[in-house]
């Protein structure tokens, strides 16, 4: 209840004015939740950025990233180079900027000062906002919230008796909702009943997306892709929860062994001993990951060459579960956004 009502009394600040709310001076686009992690944001942050690259409005136009880096080890606002260090900016940006090199990927916790020096030093036309639903000092032009589809917020609870870090009924300032991590397929009445048990507004659109996973790719250059195709494998996640993948890969591999870290785990030298001990052991098997665990196990020094030489890890995707959908989501978005100003 203390939880709850610190939180009513936040957003009652900044709806009334109470507390300064700032806009910044290109369109924002916002990519948030109401729960502790696990949402999807990073995959829909990438789809959004693809979308926006794909326009017409904005393919020509500098697109910038703005994360708070959870979990780095540097403070203020830091622009992400290429082959950045999840260590120093976060696995999540370092990850956006290796994959989006036509994209300004930028940190900082602040994010009207952000916002501000994208704009000014690095003439950013527009700005995707990653994680800063929560953010109320900073309005963003739209604001899209994610829902994870096994994780209903209607039948969960706020922080510490459940994973909601945000009031439920903050969902309905959404500009759009997206439920996240659907099976590949929904009848229109399920549709229809998520809409009901979220109590969205009859003007607020609501999309539908699923996990996809693309081939596995190597996380060092000095891997054998001849290991992709082993039998046996060994699982090695610190995310918030690997059992989606799991149930994936295990459509391919046997999987022998998993190796379970915490969320934003950062590897160290023995962490990749402890792999090494594994292939000694399991000569034949193939190391598995995630693609965000993939840039924390770069950070690592003195590898051992037979962890890098099977080590790979699974890029995911967040897909709509129909082309009609995922064009009427882009008209959503583009619409939102309006024309870029010269």
């Amino acid at each position: 209840m203390l939880y709850r009502l610190i939180l009513a009394l936040r957003h009652f600040a900044y709806d009334k004015k109470i507390k300064k709310v700032c806009q910044a001076e290109v369109p924002t686009v916002c990519v948030g939740n109401i729960t502790v992690g696990g949402t999807g944001k990073t995959p829909h942050t990438e789809m959004i950025l693809r979308q926006l690259l794909q326009s017409d409005n904005w393919a020509f136009r500098n697109i910038a990233v703005l994360s708070r880096g959870y979990k780095r080890h540097s403070k203020g606002f830091q622009l992400v180079p290429r082959d950045g260090s999840a260590f120093v900016y976060g696995d999540e940006p370092a990850q956006m900027a290796h994959k989006f090199p036509s994209v300004t990927v930028a940190v900082d916790k602040n994010r009207i000062r952000g916002c501000k020096k994208l704009v000014e030093e690095q003439n950013a036309h527009l700005v995707v906002l990653d994680d800063a639903f929560q953010y109320r000092k900073l309005a963003a032009t739209v604001n899209i919230v994610l829902v994870d589809y096994n994780r209903p917020i209607h039948k969960d609870r706020l922080l510490p008796w459940g994973h909601l870090r945000d009031l439920p009924s903050r969902i309905r300032k959404a500009d759009a909702v997206i439920l996240t991590k659907c099976p590949p397929y929904l009848e229109d009445w399920e549709k229809v009943q998520w809409r009901k048990q979220l109590s969205l507004r009859a003007d607020q659109p609501l999309f539908f997306t699923m996990v996809s996973y693309n081939t596995p790719e190597a996380v060092f250059p000095e891997a054998d892709p001849h290991f992709i195709y082993a039998q046996r494998l060994v699982l090695v996640t610190g995310i918030a929860n690997d059992a989606p993948l799991r149930s994936h890969l295990s459509d391919t591999y046997k999987i022998i062994r998993r190796l379970d870290f915490s969320d934003h785990h950062r590897y160290t030298r023995g962490d990749m001993r402890k792999l090494a001990g594994i292939i000694k052991e399991i000569p034949t098997a193939c190391l598995m990951t995630t693609e965000k665990d993939a840039q924390r196990m770069r950070d690592v020094k003195k590898v051992d060459d037979k962890v890098k030489q099977r080590l790979f890890y699974v890029p995911v995707q967040a897909t709509f579960l129909s082309p009609e959908e995922e064009a009427a989501f882009t008209e959503f978005l583009l619409n939102r956004l309006g024309t870029p100003k010269d």
